[in-house]
């Protein structure tokens, strides 16, 4: 098909709005640029599928992900936006949303939107609670209705304070898919009764996600970090300059056993991985011009706090393709033989990126991402995932997969998916999720199977929204792509199980 044909096809499409049309627009005339100079091999490696781009277009003129100081922001206005300090929580309202317009991400939305307990609590002095709650309400559904991407996080936590118990309740109220939301859990600070709100929360609409605040805060300095789009986490006024992921299933498909894949295969391939991040990067930093806007002059990010993302996906299917190698008959998820390989294989990858220098990184290094998958993988797991239907029960299910968390400091997610059961007794909710952090794990997210509301790969989308979507599009960009993954990799395969309190791994050790 010609350009001009797809072009044509877009305009034409009854169920895109002008301004969906003009963002795939956007993504065509980007793919027809000539790609940054790689060599042979990478394109090789690219062609077959051992890596891949993640789409940010051939030439990138922007970075994947943008964490602004949005506290720098309120506190110093900003020349760029002729926009004065903010005084009170309407201005200081207004100005977040003015400048979320001038963010940019791989999908041209902004994907972070700030610790908005932190950045808000500042103007709640002498606003009674009704007002905060109906300010905030109003924000919750403007977002939601002139943002609609599932890619645009708000992060809130570890502190109990008002805005973030605010936020919790509007949420579970509106059930919307956007924006999605991370709640931090700090054992030393967060009381339980309030962990128990953010779990009760999942059971209404399988948001927020939880994330393990200390084991984050200990990655990065003093300055901070975010929560973004998915469940990436990246250094605060900085971000992922790109990322690339390889496909551990093809690189196991190219290896004679165990020992090749660990010492020769795997490296071969890391390699390259690192040629695509350099020549992606480079472009970025050094031609685009991004770094000259006036994010970076107003101090509201730093080019040295960006970092490329080291992705991985396919680890189940490389254990299972490398212990059939071996002979070795072992289920990923089930048997400690396969899960051990597993370990050793993520450890492997933590040392090479750790040891491995890039010019443009965080403190000179990439960071290493368990990615989540996308609606074009075909019979691949993402990340370090257990593939979906093949699920233990979840604390097994957590057993499994905790280890792994300890290696990937950008984002490594799983998806519990819990039967309904679970919301009369909220409590199993709380204990696993507790269970969870405390075995390790960076973040926990579940799913409940009645809900309306579910997690893909970590974005929400509503079943209801994929039911029509094909007749009547949707005017949430992220429907689409959850429609094209219920098709392609099937996400509504997750197995629901039942969660009970007596299950708990808190329960069981007395906690």
């Amino acid at each position: 098909m010609t350009i001009q044909a797809k072009f044509h096809q877009i305009i034409t499409d009854p169920t895109l709005s002008p301004k969906q049309k003009s963002n795939y627009l956007a993504l065509e005339a980007d793919a027809s640029l000539p790609y940054v100079a790689i060599s042979e091999p990478v394109q090789t490696a690219i062609d077959t599928g051992v890596i891949c781009d993640m789409f940010e277009g051939n030439a990138p003129f922007k970075p994947r992900y943008v964490l602004p100081d949005y506290a720098k922001f309120l506190q110093q206005g900003s020349q760029y936006l002729e926009l004065s300090v903010s005084e009170n929580l309407d201005e200081a309202l207004n100005a977040l949303t003015i400048l979320y317009h001038h963010v940019p991400s791989v999908t041209n939305i902004p994907v972070y939107l700030g610790q908005l307990d932190d950045i808000l609590m500042p103007f709640t002095e002498g606003v009674d609670e009704d007002t905060i709650y109906r300010k905030l309400k109003l924000f919750w559904i403007m977002l939601d209705r002139t943002l609609p991407d599932a890619f645009m996080h708000v992060n809130i936590g570890p502190t109990d304070n008002i805005i973030c118990r605010t936020i919790l309740r509007i949420d579970a109220e509106l059930k919307q898919v956007a924006p999605n939301l991370t709640f931090m859990y700090d054992p030393a600070v967060t009381p339980d009764e309030l962990l128990r709100v953010a779990t009760g929360n999942i059971c209404e609409c399988s948001k927020p996600h939880i994330a393990n605040y200390p084991l984050h805060a200990n990655t990065y300095d003093e300055k901070g970090f975010g929560i973004v789009s998915c469940y990436n986490s990246l250094p605060l006024a900085g971000g992922a300059n790109t990322l690339v992921r390889m496909n551990l299933k093809q690189v196991a498909l190219q290896a004679q056993s165990q020992k090749d894949f660990l010492t020769k295969v795997l490296p071969h391939y890391c390699s390259l991985m690192y040629e695509l991040i350099e020549a992606r990067s480079t472009f970025l930093h050094q031609q685009s011009h991004f770094f000259d806007s006036f994010l970076v002059k107003e101090q509201l990010i730093e080019e040295s706090r960006f970092a490329p993302m080291f992705g991985i996906y396919g680890m189940a299917e490389a254990v299972s393709i490398l212990l059939e190698k071996d002979k070795i008959t072992a289920s990923y998820g089930h048997d400690d033989l396969a899960n051990q390989l597993g370990y050793q294989i993520s450890a492997t990858l933590d040392k090479i990126v750790k040891t491995t220098p890039v010019t443009y990184g965080y403190n000179g290094r990439a960071l290493l991402h368990a990615q989540g998958g996308i609606s074009l993988d075909l019979d691949v797991t993402p990340g370090v995932r257990i593939p979906y239907g093949t699920e233990p029960d979840p604390v097994s299910h957590i057993q499994a997969l905790a280890e792994h968390h300890q290696y990937y400091p950008s984002g490594i997610s799983d998806i519990i998916t819990i039967d309904e059961t679970v919301k009369s007794n909220p409590e199993a909710m709380y204990q696993l999720c507790k269970g969870a952090l405390s075995l390790g794990m960076r973040e926990f997210t579940a799913n409940v199977d009645s809900n309306d509301l579910i997690r893909v790969t970590g974005y929400m989308i509503k079943l209801s929204d994929i039911a029509q979507f094909k007749e009547h599009g949707s005017r949430t960009n992220t429907t689409g792509l959850g429609a094209e993954a219920a098709s392609n990799t099937g996400i509504l395969n997750r197995k629901p199980r039942v969660a009970s309190h007596e299950q708990s791994p808190c329960y069981r050790n007395g906690q």
